[in-house]
C-alpha cells in the first residue's frame, strides 16, 4: 500500500500477466528496471550503494555512420550475478530472476556458475541472496542463497515451491520509493537473527 501525505491509501498495482510474446531473455526486464529505481533512491539517500553488473561483451564492429553503434559482438565470458555492493559495512551480492509459475521456481533459470559465485560470496563473509518475482502472482521475494544452495544440494525435486519462499525467504514491499524496498527484507533476514 502506497500512503501519501494527504491520507489517500492506494492499493498495490496488480502485476499485468504476461503474454507468451514474452521470452525468457526478456522476461526479468521489469524486475530489473524497479531494483535499478530502488537502488538510485537508496543511493541518494544515502543507506547502500548497488549496481548493476555489466555483462561483459568484446566488441567486433562498430557502424559510425549513425553514432556509434555495436553491430558485432560476444560474450567475453560468463557473467556471475546481476548486482552487488554495499550496506551496512557489508558486502552483498544477488541474483534477480522472474518466473511466470505461480507455484514454484525452476533451479534450472540459475547457472552452476551463479551458485558457484554465491558460494564464494558466503565464504568470504558476504550477504548473498536471490531476488525472485513470482509475474504472474505479484508478488516478489528476497531467499537467501544459502537456503537455496543447501535446497538444490538436498533435494530431488528441481524447482523451490513457493511455500519455500513464503517460509525462507521474505516478501518485498512494493512501493513508489523505493519501488522495491527490499533492504528492509535484507534487514529482517540477515541483521535481525
Amino acid at each position: 500500500m502506497i500512503k501519501y501525505p494527504s491520507g489517500i491509501i492506494v492499493p498495490p498495482k496488480k502485476t499485468k500477466p504476461m503474454t507468451r510474446a514474452t521470452t525468457a531473455a526478456n522476461r526479468g526486464m521489469g524486475l530489473e528496471h524497479d531494483i535499478n529505481l530502488s537502488n538510485r533512491h537508496y543511493n541518494e539517500l544515502g543507506r547502500a550503494l548497488i549496481t548493476k553488473r555489466p555483462t561483459p561483451i568484446n566488441v567486433v564492429k562498430v557502424d559510425y555512420s549513425k553514432g556509434a553503434r555495436i553491430t558485432d559482438a560476444y560474450f567475453e565470458k560468463q557473467s556471475t550475478t546481476d548486482y552487488n555492493g554495499i550496506y551496512r559495512g557489508k558486502y552483498l551480492d544477488f541474483e534477480a530472476k522472474s518466473t511466470l509459475s505461480k507455484s514454484s521456481f525452476p533451479l534450472s533459470n540459475v547457472s552452476s556458475h551463479q551458485f558457484a559465485h554465491l558460494e564464494n560470496v558466503l565464504v568470504q563473509g558476504g550477504l548473498a541472496f536471490f531476488i525472485v518475482q513470482f509475474v504472474n502472482l505479484g508478488q516478489t521475494y528476497l531467499l537467501p542463497a544459502r537456503d537455496v544452495i543447501e535446497y538444490r544440494k538436498s533435494a530431488a525435486r528441481q524447482s523451490l515451491p513457493l511455500a519455500f519462499f513464503k517460509e525462507r525467504g521474505c516478501l518485498i514491499e512494493e512501493g513508489y520509493a523505493p519501488r522495491l524496498d527490499y533492504l528492509k527484507a535484507v534487514e529482517k533476514l540477515f541483521f535481525s537473527r
